[in-house]
């Protein structure tokens, strides 16, 4: 019995071993799956050369052209006058921007003028004595003489003999210490050289300011200028009075400005050229930042892509019969976004937009906006 359960045993064994690797056969042997190949929809664009007008760009900040930064020479209490000495402020020509107080000064200035009078007229009797012919003009000076107005000049010396006698009595240099603390005097107000507006405001009225402290600074907001950087090699389309196109970032605005200066000296860093562009026109601020379009030479029979088309800086990529073909090609200028190329043939199937992992020879169907 024993043997013919071994005998029954082994016969099943046997058989599922070939029934086994008849399925392993059977399963190596299927047929492969067919890989779908993937076309691309792209983008293109139909190249027709023409004239091209090469444009250069470049960017700067706006910079009053009459602009003045504030300085103290004399020491006070700066003083409160008819308008706020704030930001924004706006000051017409002459008038009064900053008021220092000044009192303990002109006190100083007018003992000064009442000792210069005693001076002279002291000297009186001996003028009469010595110098006859000279009393009256001495005697007019006195006369005149002005304790709350300017001090005038000293009449002129007809001698030598009559210069020396003045000298020697200290009347000359009494008189300088005259003039120059009125200079002073001067210097404790402040007024505006122009129309223009306060753009910066360090102090408050109240405050005491020391000699060579920056109290703020005054623009004229009528007239700007701009300072851009030309490559070296551009150099020759700067021109002063050529005039030249300015643009906001957004470029919803435009403005015309002219080059007012060219500096005679290169950057040694980077090889470039300084020029100076004035511009006048509404919504211009001191330190907005514009754009520059300087128009050089146009160039023929050349094409405009963008610079994210170019490959290996020289190459784009192009349709022939669905299929993705690599073109050289000569780029002669660069712009912030685009490059104008020669050497594509007029009629040539360009692609307008990069495509995502593209090489030659990729199949390609072209995107028909008629058909969508």
């Amino acid at each position: 019995m024993r043997k013919i359960i071994l005998i029954v045993l082994s016969v099943i064994l046997i058989a599922g071993s070939i029934f086994f690797a008849k399925y392993l056969i059977d399963s190596k042997n299927k047929p492969k799956q067919k890989l779908e190949k993937i076309v691309k929809t792209v983008f293109t664009e139909v190249v027709t050369n023409n004239t091209v007008p090469l444009v250069i760009s470049t960017n700067g900040n706006l910079v009053a052209k009459n602009k003045i930064e504030l300085y103290a020479e004399v020491q006070g209490v700066l003083q409160k006058t008819s308008k706020d000495f704030k930001q924004g402020t706006s000051y017409s020509k002459g008038e009064t921007i900053i008021k220092i107080n000044s009192d303990e000064f002109y006190a100083n200035l007018q003992a000064q003028k009442s000792n210069l009078f005693n001076l002279i007229t002291a000297i009186m009797p001996d003028i009469r004595l010595d110098y006859p012919s000279e009393f009256d003009k001495w005697q007019n000076y006195l006369q005149n003489f002005d304790n709350n107005g300017g001090t005038n000049k000293l009449p002129e010396f007809a001698s030598e003999k009559e210069k020396f006698f003045i000298s020697g009595r200290g009347i000359n240099t009494a008189y300088y210490n005259v003039k120059n603390l009125e200079v002073k005097l001067n210097k404790h107000n402040i007024r505006a050289p122009f129309n223009g507006i306060l753009t910066e405001s360090l102090v408050n009225p109240g405050t005491l300011i020391r000699v060579g402290q920056k109290l703020g600074e005054f623009i004229s907001p009528s007239v700007y200028e701009i300072g851009v950087s030309i490559k070296s090699e551009f150099k020759d389309l700067l021109q002063v009075g050529k005039q030249v196109k300015l643009h906001n970032l957004e470029k919803t605005k435009t403005w015309t400005g002219k080059v007012i200066r060219i500096n005679g000296k290169l950057d040694t860093a980077t090889q470039t050229i300084k020029a100076f562009i004035e511009v006048v026109g509404k919504d211009l601020k001191e330190g907005q930042y514009l754009e520059i379009e300087l128009q050089a030479k146009a160039e023929e029979n050349a094409y405009e892509v963008q610079r994210n088309l170019i490959v290996e800086n020289s190459k784009l990529y192009i349709v022939k019969d669905s299929v993705l073909d690599l073109i050289s090609v000569n780029p002669i200028f660069e712009n912030e976004n685009t490059v104008i190329v020669k050497g594509l043939p007029n009629g040539t199937v360009l692609l307008s937009k990069p495509v995502p992992g593209s090489y030659a020879g990729m199949l390609v169907t072209i995107f028909n906006e008629n058909k969508k």
